[in-house]
């Protein structure tokens, strides 16, 4: 049975989140591809191909084809959404014909990157494909009352890229986007790891730490992880222990890359609006949002109060599917 039916897709650096208005969050998977490299076939997406990172043979290579939020790779880019498609359609039942889909696209995008994610959206055989920015799409996700003439501020720490972006009457008033988000932290803590213990550890692991021991603030109590990898020096397998300030020193230099991001887009608010964000606070989103303390740290540093969104993962994926109905104000 085909069906016509309008659905929100956050096509995320880290993730790919698909939601429909009667199911729901239907697809929820990480943006890996795992690739034949001799004949350039598709051997598994998602989950299937992130648990391949690393572990896999010469002729296998796992990629993701998002970078910073945009495509980096259009065909295969291409073919993970056929796949995200495809699954959609079993889960929703029957086939997806038509679909009106709005996908988000990040506030620094450029024109031929937004052309890209119409057009590998378009090849599935979309009928309507609306592009809104992903901070908007945050925004409407976390149930703030964008349309009205008031400040609402959200931070979206995704996987490639952090969004600020200051909305009011439904568009951006002030935004700042820079490239330093979950996968810059799991990379500084890998580099960490090798510099100060000389092993060598892979990003399943890093993530595995950030989510466990990394703090925002140096005040908190102390915890420690076990850790696994390769001593670079012997080349034999090796346990170390870390410990959180540690991690905290490991990844300052790029929450405070985040946190002038923030900064500057408050100043450059609006006089008329500064009153509402000093009453309203921050909305943050994304899976920075867990970084252990990362409100109380944002807060003592801008003097607002900030705030953990309901669904932090999940908001954009809402958001996208929420702006069908409000998308002629938002174009406009």
């Amino acid at each position: 049975m085909f069906q016509t039916t309008s659905i929100g897709i956050d096509l995320g650096t880290a993730n790919i989140l698909v939601y429909t208005k009667n199911k729901g969050m239907i697809i929820n998977e990480p943006s890996v591809v795992a690739l034949d490299v001799n004949t350039n076939d598709v051997l598994a997406v998602g989950e299937e191909a992130k648990s391949m990172v690393g572990k896999t043979p010469g002729n296998i290579v796992v990629v993701r084809p998002l970078k910073d939020g945009v495509i980096a790779d259009y065909d295969v880019t291409k073919s993970m959404l056929k796949h995200i498609m495809q699954k959609a359609s079993k889960v929703i039942g029957g086939s997806i014909r038509k679909p009106n889909v709005v996908v988000c696209a990040p506030t620094g995008a450029t024109s031929v990157e937004r052309r890209t994610i119409e057009d590998a959206i378009s090849s599935y055989g979309a009928k309507n494909v609306h592009l809104i920015e992903e901070p908007v799409a945050a925004a409407i996700g976390s149930d703030l009352p964008v349309a009205e003439p008031i400040a609402n501020v959200i931070l979206d720490i995704g996987g490639g890229t952090s969004e600020v972006a200051i909305i009011s009457f439904g568009g951006v008033v002030s935004s700042q986007s820079v490239r330093v988000a979950g996968d810059q932290l799991d990379e500084d803590i890998m580099q960490f790891i090798r510099k100060r213990e000389n092993v060598a550890i892979g990003y399943h692991t890093a993530e595995q730490i950030k989510k466990e021991i990394a703090y925002a603030s140096i005040n908190h109590p102390e915890q420690t992880f076990e850790a696994r990898g390769r001593d670079l020096v012997s080349g034999l397998p090796k346990t170390i222990q870390l410990s959180s300030h540690e991690i905290h020193y490991a990844i300052q230099d790029s929450l405070n890359v985040i946190l002038e991001a923030l900064k500057e887009t408050l100043e450059n608010c609006p006089p008329e609006l500064s009153g509402d964000i000093v009453d309203r606070g921050v909305m943050i989103t994304g899976g920075g949002s867990f970084i252990n303390g990362i409100e109380d740290w944002l807060s003592g540093e801008i003097d607002v109060p900030v705030h953990i969104a309901p669904a932090p993962l999940e908001s954009v994926a809402i958001g996208t599917y929420r702006s069908l109905e409000m998308i002629k104000s938002i174009s406009r």
